[in-house]
C-alpha cells in the first residue's frame, strides 16, 4: 500500500522563548536531548527520516524490530519523535549519538549492541490511512496514545501535562538527566512542516571564559574573524577547550580582527594548546584526523585556528555543559577587561544535580 504519506516530512519547528508560556490552550512535553526523527511504517516497512531528510535506519538499525511491533503486524502510522540513548546511570547520552554517524555498518551494529538507542514520539502525523497533519494537537496526542498504549521498551511515549507548575517542575529538576527544557505546544494547533509554531523553553546561563584562539570567517580569511575559541580552567589548572562563539555581525567580525591582533604576538609561544596545535598539524601532513577536526558534520570547513596569548576574557551566554564542553554554540555577551582570565574556571558554573529519566516518565 505504501506509506501513509510519503517521505519526506519537514518537521515542525519551535522558536525560543524566554518563559514557559502560562494560559488556557497549552500541552507542555520535555525537550528532549537527541536526534530529531520522523518514523514512517507501513505494516512491515519501516522507514526512519532525520530533520535534515535524510535516512537513518541504518545508523541505528535496533530499533527497526520495535518500530515494527507498535500497533501489531498490519500497522500503518508516520509519528514525530526523537532517537535518544541513554547512559547506565539513566541520563541521556548526545556524544553516544554522534558515534553513530560512521560509515562502517560493522561499528554501527557494535555499538548498536553496546549502547541501544530508544525512540520517543511526540506526535503522530498519520495513522491509518488518516493523514492527521491538519488535525488539532490535542486530537493528534490522542491518537498518539492509543497508538503507544503498550509499546516496546525502547519506544517511549513522551510525557505530556497541560499544567504549567508541572513543566515548570520539569523545567526545574530534568536538566541532570540530559533533558534540553521544555516544549510548549497550542492544543489547537495544526501540524506545520517547517514553520516555528512551537515554543521552546532552555537554561539560559553566562560564564566567564578565556578567548584563547580564533578561526578566520569562510568569507574573508585574514578580514573577518569567524568564531573565538573558548576556553575554562580545570581543578588542575589546564586550560581546557570548552566551545566557541560566533554570533557576530559582519561589521563586527571585520573589527575583531584589529582587535584581536596584539594578542596574536607570540601566541603559541607557551600556550596551552600547543600540543594539540603540533598534533594537529602533523596529523594533515599524515593525512590523520584527530577529534574536532573535519567529520561528515564539517566536511570542506576550514577548522585550522590562530592562537592568542590567554589573555582575554569574555562573558558568553549558554544552555548547558554536556561533559566538558558547553552543549550547544554560545552567545556572546561582552568583553570583561575586569576578569583575570586565571579566574575563568569551571567553578563558576552552576552544577545541575544528577536527575534519572525513569523518574521523569513515572511522573
Amino acid at each position: 500500500m505504501g506509506f501513509p504519506i510519503e517521505p519526506p516530512i519537514v518537521p515542525m519547528l519551535a522558536k525560543p522563548t524566554v518563559a514557559i508560556p502560562d494560559g488556557l490552550g497549552w500541552i507542555y512535553e520535555p525537550k528532549w536531548d537527541g536526534f530529531r526523527s520522523i518514523v514512517f511504517r507501513d505494516a512491515g516497512d519501516v522507514y526512519i527520516q532525520s530533520r535534515d531528510l535524510k535516512p537513518m535506519n541504518r545508523y541505528f538499525p535496533e530499533l527497526e524490530e520495535p518500530l515494527l511491533a507498535v500497533g501489531g503486524s498490519d500497522a500503518r502510522f508516520v509519528l514525530d519523535g526523537e532517537v535518544v540513548i541513554a547512559r547506565p546511570d539513566g541520563a541521556l547520552d548526545f556524544d553516544a549519538l554522534l558515534l553513530r554517524i560512521h560509515p562502517a555498518a560493522s561499528r554501527v551494529r557494535m555499538l548498536a549492541a553496546q549502547s541501544p538507542a530508544s525512540f520517543v514520539a511526540f506526535d503522530c502525523l498519520a495513522d491509518g490511512s488518516d493523514d492527521l497533519r491538519d488535525s488539532p494537537f490535542a486530537d493528534r496526542r490522542a491518537r498518539l496514545e492509543r497508538l503507544l498504549v503498550d509499546p516496546p521498551a525502547s519506544v517511549r511515549l513522551t510525557p505530556s501535562t497541560a499544567d504549567p507548575a508541572v513543566a515548570r517542575h520539569w523545567f526545574d529538576v530534568f536538566e541532570g538527566a540530559g533533558l534540553d527544557g521544555v516544549i510548549g505546544k497550542r492544543a489547537s494547533d495544526p501540524y506545520a512542516p517547517g514553520k516555528r509554531t512551537m515554543a521552546k523553553i532552555k537554561h539560559a546561563r553566562t560564564a566567564d571564559c578565556v578567548v584563547a584562539g580564533f578561526r578566520w570567517h569562510k568569507n574573508g580569511p585574514g578580514t573577518l574573524v569567524g568564531s573565538l575559541m573558548l576556553g575554562l580552567y580545570n581543578d588542575d589548572g589546564f586550560l581546557q577547550s570548552v566551545g566557541v562563539t560566533a554570533s557576530f555581525t559582519m561589521a563586527k567580525r571585520a573589527e575583531l580582527v584589529a582587535f584581536l591582533e596584539p594578542y596574536r604576538k607570540g601566541g603559541m609561544e607557551d600556550h596551552p594548546w600547543r600540543d594539540w596545535a603540533l598534533a594537529e598539524a602533523a596529523a594533515v601532513e599524515e593525512g590523520r584526523r584527530l577529534p574536532g577536526a573535519q567529520s561528515r558534520w564539517n566536511r570542506g570547513m576550514d577548522m585550522s585556528w590562530e592562537p592568542l596569548r590567554p589573555e582575554l576574557v569574555c562573558e558568553v551566554a549558554f544552555d548547558h555543559l554536556q561533559g566538558d564542553r558547553f552543549r550547544h554554540g554560545t552567545t556572546f555577551r561582552r568583553w570583561r577587561p575586569d576578569r583575570s582570565p586565571a579566574d575563568c574556571r569551571y567553578d563558576q558554573l552552576e552544577e545541575t544535580p544528577a536527575a534519572l529519566l525513569g523518574d521523569l516518565f513515572a511522573s
